[in-house]
């Protein structure tokens, strides 16, 4: 067993793998631009001796490290993208690029991996087959996974494991997702389209602000008289635009917001139903509408391999004590472009908690942080998974 090792390892590495999150976090990038991160990635892989390919899909980057021995090959992924959003942490590692910043966790997905790789590195003499470590671009709006894809990098992979350090969990804590994990999301976009005029005479309009406000609150007994209780489903408004001024009913009214499935025949049903109840809310008083679903940001749903699923929570146990990882019962709503690993290749994704004092950590907001010590236990289960599954019997 090389557990012990993996743990003295990844404490010797320890700072060093701070020192990668610190960089990233300081120098963000925006989807297919991490330029910089890429680069960082890349340098670092060569010096630890493993092959490296660059800019595949744009700035994604790939390496093999191939173990003494012959046998499978397995995938770690991390996404290494940020988002465009202003920094308020005071943290001494503050973002330096105005408007862009790791908010979702992303730079210690990438710095997990990298120390992965160094503890791997240093394991490979006693390695039955190969590591190929993928840091992909673009997670964020759903491009790289399935750019990266296209381009071939599954060919020979028998197994594809992910990770995302995760604000509801406990810190430290690994929670692992038997089948379906995560949602597989939709972007819609409708309008209504009535017919301006002075707010004193509403009479002479067709207020297409009421009609929408019907149709939203008609769109939501779809989940929740409409749809089976136990097909889980979320129908999510997210933005409203009606340009006018106070005294003026506006021409139209434009809605966005989000679907999340795991059925793909409920997702179907879903879209069809809302459009639907628009179209009967709109034109029962006289209004006009447009419906549609961005089919570009369609992701699959998260379906993880019972048995890969049961290999992660060996070795996150391994690592850091059964007490510590649990097995979710219910999936996550949330979406991740690693679907489409779990979609063409046996694959596991997991969750590492970053969340302290029962307080939740909120993904995507201008005060997101957490702290570096999770990076021991992301990076060492990540190799010990490497291990287990290489030096296992297939």
């Amino acid at each position: 067993m090389l557990t012990d090792e993996i743990k003295k390892l990844c404490n010797k590495y320890l700072n060093h793998i701070i020192d990668f999150r610190h960089q990233f976090h300081m120098y963000p990038e925006l989807g297919h631009k991490e330029f910089m991160t890429a680069k960082a990635v890349a340098d670092e892989l060569r010096r630890l001796n493993i092959e490296v390919t660059e800019h595949v899909s744009g700035t994604g980057v790939i390496g093999i490290l191939r173990g003494r021995y012959p046998g499978r090959t397995i995938l770690l992924r991390a996404d290494m993208d940020a988002l465009p959003i202003r920094e308020n942490a005071d943290v001494e590692y503050k973002s330096k690029i105005d408007g862009v910043m790791h908010a979702c966790a992303h730079d210690g997905h990438t710095a997990s991996l990298l120390g992965a790789a160094m503890i791997l590195s240093e394991l490979r003499d006693q390695l039955h087959g190969s590591v190929k470590f993928v840091f992909q671009p673009d997670e964020e709006y759903g491009d790289g996974a399935k750019s990266m894809i296209e381009g071939g990098i599954l060919h020979q992979v028998d197994a594809a494991f992910g990770l995302h350090l995760w604000g509801a969990f406990p810190e430290g804590q690994v929670k692992v997702k038997h089948g379906p994990a995560m949602a597989a999301p939709d972007k819609f976009m409708f309008k209504v389209i009535g017919k301006g005029g002075h707010g004193s005479t509403p009479h002479l309009c067709v207020d297409p602000v009421m009609i929408t406000v019907q149709a939203i609150n008609n769109m939501q007994s779809i989940i929740s008289r409409r749809k089976n209780t136990f097909n889980p489903a979320v129908i999510s408004f997210c933005s409203i635009k009606a340009e006018s001024e106070y005294n003026t009913i506006p021409e139209a009214v434009e809605v966005t917001g989000t679907i999340r499935t795991f059925d793909p025949s409920l997702r179907l049903w879903i879209i069809d139903a809302m459009e639907q109840v628009l179209k009967g809310t709109a034109e029962c008083q006289g209004a006009k509408y447009e419906f549609a679903v961005d089919e570009d940001y369609a992701l699959p749903p998260v379906v993880n391999d019972y048995k890969l699923t049961d290999l992660v929570q060996g070795s996150a146990e391994k690592i850091i004590g059964k007490e510590n990882v649990e097995a979710l019962r219910e999936p996550l709503m949330a979406a991740e472009d690693f679907a489409y690993f779990s979609q063409a290749v046996p694959s596991s994704f997991f969750f590492v908690g970053i969340s302290l004092d029962s307080n939740e950590v909120a993904h995507h907001s201008p005060d997101f942080q957490w702290n570096d010590k999770t990076l021991c236990t992301s990076a060492s289960v990540t190799a010990q998974i490497a291990v287990d599954f290489l030096n296992e019997q297939p």
